[in-house]
């Protein structure tokens, strides 16, 4: 292999044949030796024990994920040129894929499946929300983020702030400090305010990027909401969970009888309420502060079928293998009493956003619970995230979230 400018790292035979299979993550037990200094959060060749060229990507010298993947060319210069092909690459499939109407609130990078490690990039109108969760792309900000600002812009999407929301425990496994605030941007004052309203499937939400979780507002569910909502016309809809509404609020617009909304975080419960205010549709809906745990042993105890449609939306219950058990629990209990408490012919929605919640176990505990419940499920549909959230079949990670649409029988 020809001289190359970057340190070297020799990578393990298990490690190499993960790379050759197309995983961009080399774990700190696959790094068998390092020649030279390598700094913190730079660039490294990954070698095999043969010598054999694998790729180029970010060291880190405290996280697991040791070196985090970003080509497997070894010709190519990682210039500012080459990250503005990346964006492009990147907005142009958000541009294809998602058509016009739903550029507006989108995803633009969603990390490895965009081949930028440990980054996220959520548009909301002319706002972007970042989240960078890995050292090398840290160093990488001053150069990465004016280029986002301009790639979209020349576009016909202009940018009036990059804001970020780092505040998440995850940096420090990087060696990084939490925060939030606006990225300052050369020639761009930031607007003064933290909080937008977005559009999405016809249905209005006001977003606030600084406090709301993770970006501010969960893009990935946007077709399948779209989804329930062709089933809610004339029907009583429990939407569990709603966090925003988003759910409640397309089944309202949709064509529901009525629709109650429910979530254990009053904060929530309030910005919930306060977009249905915006769509005009206060009259349609009612909400509960109150844990779903708790509400659905509680209607089936009071007797009657009050809801003939029910949407579980649940936070992930588990973010890592060793509780998968206990979240496989909690989920089959919350599907359990949803089936009971619907009548036989009722419509169910049910997702999981975990991605250790695998599809096969996740399909397992819908078996176990119906069988539990004496119910049949008639399966509608099977779906997953948003196309501008990217499924790589050769990064596992990338594919987290299972959606199902029942009848109940």
């Amino acid at each position: 292999m020809k001289q190359r400018k970057w340190p070297q790292a020799v990578i393990s035979a298990k490690g190499e044949r993960s790379v050759q299979g197309g995983h961009p993550w080399i774990y700190d037990t696959e790094v068998r030796s390092l020649s030279g200094e390598v700094p913190n959060g730079s660039l490294v060749d990954a070698v095999s024990e043969k010598g054999k060229y694998l790729g180029t990507g970010f060291y880190s010298e405290t996280s697991k994920i040791r070196i985090r993947l970003i080509s497997r060319s070894a010709n190519d210069c990682f210039d500012e040129a080459f990250w503005e092909r990346r964006i492009r690459y990147a907005w142009e499939y958000r541009r294809t894929v998602m058509g016009a109407e739903d550029l507006s609130a989108c995803r633009v990078i969603f990390g490895e499946a965009d081949q930028f490690p440990g980054l996220t990039v959520d548009r909301f109108g002319d706002i972007l929300v970042t989240q960078t969760l890995s050292l090398g792309m840290e160093t990488l900000k001053p150069l990465v983020f004016p280029l986002l600002a301009k790639v979209l812009s020349e576009s016909g999407a202009p940018v009036s702030g990059i804001y970020e929301r780092n505040d998440v425990p995850i940096r420090e496994l990087e060696g990084l400090a939490q925060g939030k605030g606006w990225y300052p941007l050369p020639g761009l004052t930031p607007p003064a305010s933290t909080e937008t309203v977005i559009t999405e499937n016809g249905v209005r939400y006001r977003v606030d990027f600084e406090n709301g979780q993770k970006t501010g507002f969960f893009l990935d569910q946007k077709y399948n909401r779209l989804a329930a909502a062709r089933l809610a016309r004339g029907r009583r809809v429990l939407d569990c969970f709603t966090h925003t509404g988003s759910f409640a609020l397309n089944a309202a617009i949709g064509g529901a009888a009525h629709v109650t909304a429910v979530d254990i975080s009053e904060a929530a419960v309030s910005l919930a309420r306060e977009n249905a205010r915006l769509n005009g549709l206060e009259n349609r809906m009612d909400f509960l502060a109150e844990n779903v745990f708790d509400l659905l042993p509680r209607l089936k105890k009071e007797g009657g079928t009050p809801y003939d449609f029910i949407i579980l939306d649940p936070p992930a219950f588990t973010k890592s293998r060793r509780t998968v058990e206990s979240a496989a629990r909690g989920y089959k209990e919350i599907n359990y009493r949803a089936m009971q408490l619907l009548p036989r012919g009722g419509y169910l929605a049910t997702c999981s956003c975990s991605h250790f919640m695998t599809p096969e176990l996740f399909v397992r505990m819908l078996r176990s619970a119906a069988g539990d419940a004496g119910r049949e499920l008639r399966q509608i549909e099977a779906r997953q995230q948003a196309p501008d959230h990217p499924i790589l079949w050769n990064v596992p990670e990338t594919d987290y979230l299972k959606f199902f649409l029942f009848q109940v029988v």
